[in-house]
């Protein structure tokens, strides 16, 4: 009778809080050939980018020059409605708020790559044996697909932690003064909380590492702060995604100078992604010894020679990547990892 009062307050939970986390399971899937997804995400994202900053512009009404009376007046390239914009056509969404977003973007993902990924339900998969009160959101809601991304075994759950909590990491820096580390820090802590430990029983160090790339994509939108993960020189020659730029013909029509939101590169998810986003390589930890127990059996039966890092080197090119923020962001068997 308390397991069911236990469960009960925890799926209530759940439902208020509408958990976000997603699961899934890279040992299984390993061998099976995938088509490479990398072309068909940077084309859904470069798309929506775009339409992004056509909404954000049209909110300018002096950029056509009918209506507008004092142009000197206006503020061209109103940074808020540009990464209002952003989040809402990233996220095929009627608002900007986070919430589910990244789960949503996930479950749509899904559906757009289905013929170039892998799908598993949770009874055939390494969690099978974890039981709704040591994971009630594993229980409730289906594993996210796998797909290749430059020969990288990534969950599409990773591409929702890159907008969407890669996007709270940027709002706490950019908006609440926070410190790029302390950021960090507080994506560990929702990993133990409501999108790890407390709802899994499983904490993605994987998850860890596309939260802070998703800094860096939302970062470098503007470029207004340093990439944490480039030199001197290479922060040089990096360019925003997107600046504001004088519109020469509306300028001429208005016999003012007129400015507005341009793609100065487009996205690309490979600038981004390495082997440390496949939890084969970033291994997880899981919040009791019986749950990965139960896990590290199933394991055993899918795959006997597995074991976490499946390719140490995708761990030993991670370490140098992330230098001084790898502890932020590799599980321990990753940073251990040497040179043979």
């Amino acid at each position: 009778m308390q397991k069911k009062f236990i469960l009960l307050l925890l799926i209530t939970a759940f439902v208020s809080q509408a958990g976000i986390a997603a699961e899934i399971d890279s040992v299984t899937p390993r061998k099976i050939k995938l088509e490479n997804s990398l072309t068909t995400i940077n084309t859904i994202i470069n798309q929506r980018m775009q339409e992004a900053i056509l909404k954000a512009n049209t909110q300018q009404d002096y950029i056509e020059g009918e209506d507008f009376e004092d142009i000197e007046e206006a503020e061209f390239c109103d940074e808020d409605v540009l990464y209002t914009e952003l989040r809402k056509a990233i996220f095929q969404s009627y608002t900007a708020s986070w919430g589910l977003k990244g789960y949503d973007l996930d479950t749509e993902l899904r559906g757009l790559l289905s013929r170039q990924s892998y799908s598993l339900s949770l009874n055939d998969s390494i969690y099978r044996d974890i039981d709704y009160i040591e994971g009630f959101s594993l229980n409730l809601k289906e594993l996210s697909d796998v797909v290749n991304i430059n020969g990288h075994l990534i969950g599409l759950d990773k591409i929702g932690h890159f907008f969407a909590e890669g996007w709270q990491y940027f709002e706490l820096t950019q908006y609440e003064n926070r410190s790029f580390e302390q950021a960090l820090k507080w994506g560990k802590q929702q990993e133990t909380g409501k999108f790890g430990y407390t709802t899994t029983g499983i904490f993605s160090f994987a998850d860890l590492v596309a939260n802070f790339n998703g800094w860096r994509f939302w970062n470098k939108i503007l470029l207004k702060e340093k990439d944490p993960l480039k030199g001197v020189i290479a922060s040089f020659f990096n360019r925003p995604y997107i600046s504001c730029n004088t519109q020469i013909i509306s300028s001429i029509k208005n016999k003012k100078i007129v400015k507005a939101w341009e793609i100065n590169n487009e996205f690309d998810l490979s600038g981004y992604l390495d082997g440390t986003w496949d939890e084969g390589n970033n291994c997880n930890s899981y919040e009791d010894p019986i749950i990965e127990a139960k896990v590290t059996t199933r394991i055993n039966n899918v795959d006997a020679d597995f074991s976490c890092p499946f390719k140490a080197e995708h761990c030993l090119e991670s370490q140098k990547k992330y230098g001084y923020y790898a502890k932020h962001v590799l599980h321990p068997y990753c940073l251990i990892v040497t040179r043979e």
